[in-house]
């Protein structure tokens, strides 16, 4: 087991990615789970599902040199229950993605390309949007859209979120790797303005954001 991707932001953050290549009895092994964690893990059916939270622990043991707690809001976000280490988390059944950074929020989502994403075109993006997806690449553009939108849900940590109107993206061309501009409107009308990261690598788009 070792780090797929390793990188230190600018603004401070730090993105982390593994590739999951072990088994479940194999990431075991690998790491110490806390006791409310294994807990959960037996209620979970699905062997991947296992096998990504997994890695998701193993991982964060290797990014922490003690003993990291993680907890979940009522919408889902992670959080560390003994740290002030602002940490977002995202994983498929190969990948686990972790950013953090000292203080800001922060939002990372990773996706594979071997997903049907046609659902989200429709649920999910604003007719301007679907009107500046490109024609060429369609599927990537529609995974780099879904995983932007994704990464600003999480950073945000609110309920309710209506992603085809509250969260929006300027248009964009899809490449290897760039950045995308994007506005989240309250509810109250008020907006706030955020530029993401992405980047494209072994079928699976990241998209991130910090601040």
């Amino acid at each position: 087991m070792a780090l797929f991707l390793s990188r230190e932001l600018e603004n401070g953050a730090s993105i982390s990615v593994w590739e999951i290549t072990e088994s479940e009895n194999e990431l075991l092994s690998l790491c110490s789970v806390p006791s409310d964690e294994l807990e959960e893990l037996s209620l979970i059916k699905n062997a991947n599902r296992r096998r990504e939270r997994l890695a998701v622990r193993a991982l964060l043991n290797q990014l922490f040199d003690g003993k990291v707690y993680l907890g979940h809001h009522d919408n889902g976000r992670p959080f560390l229950q003994n740290s002030i280490i602002e940490i977002s988390i995202s994983h498929t059944q190969r990948f686990v993605a972790v950013l953090t950074h000292p203080e800001m929020s922060v939002g990372i989502d990773i996706e594979t390309l071997g997903r049907d994403f046609s659902a989200v075109e429709k649920r999910a993006l604003s007719e301007e949007e679907i009107d500046f997806l490109s024609e060429r690449n369609r599927d990537l553009h529609l995974a780099l859209c879904w995983s932007a939108k994704e990464a600003i849900f999480k950073r945000m940590s609110l309920s309710g979120v209506d992603f085809s109107k509250q969260i929006q993206l300027k248009k964009f061309t899809p490449r290897d790797e760039g950045e995308i501009e994007a506005f989240f409107i309250h509810e109250d009308g008020e907006e706030m303005e955020f530029q993401l990261e992405y980047l494209v690598f072994e079928g699976h788009v990241m998209v991130w954001m910090v601040g």
